[in-house]
């Protein structure tokens, strides 16, 4: 059996800033390709983020909501209201914390949401999923490396004074 990997580029030529570009290239085509079919299921991105995340833990607030989808809570603010008017999400009282909420799907919401991981899972097996199982082991690796540096640069205090 063949690999539809191209071959991989001889170490002293691969390009840093390259593969960067590459990378947000193919980020920006996943993330539209996604967008098709979840628009066909009436969610943009965002709502499905916002959907997906309640998937993983309900009862969180609107500020813990907000730092998960890496926003304000300025931002969340007005998707969650209209998500909550389309009966998808809702707002219970927290006891005992008057100006909080906690954040929950409705049966309708968790139908949706369910349906976008679907469409979501359905493109990355169309796609990543046909990688040799020796490159998306190598894909995970590299891409937890860079994660664990990414974070190290996000502690670093001054970037911009090097």
């Amino acid at each position: 059996m063949t690999s539809l990997s191209p071959a991989p580029a001889p170490v002293e030529t691969a390009d840093p800033l390259r593969i960067w570009f590459r990378f947000i290239r193919l980020n920006r085509r996943a993330t539209n390709a996604v967008a098709a079919e979840l628009k066909e299921l009436g969610l943009s991105i965002p709502q499905f983020d916002l959907l997906s995340t309640l998937t993983e833990r309900e009862g969180m607030s609107q500020q813990e909501l907000a730092e998960r989808l890496y926003v304000t809570k300025g931002n969340v603010s007005g998707l969650l209201d209209r998500m909550v008017e389309a009966g998808l999400v809702e707002r219970r009282s927290i006891p005992g914390d008057r100006r909080s909420n906690a954040l929950y799907l409705t049966a309708k919401g968790r139908d949706l949401a369910n349906r976008g991981i679907a469409a979501q899972r359905a493109y990355v097996m169309r796609t990543l999923g046909t990688l040799p199982a020796q490159d998306l082991a190598d894909l995970e690796r590299i891409v937890l490396a860079w994660r664990e540096r990414a974070r190290a640069e996000e502690d670093t205090p001054s970037v911009k004074s090097r």
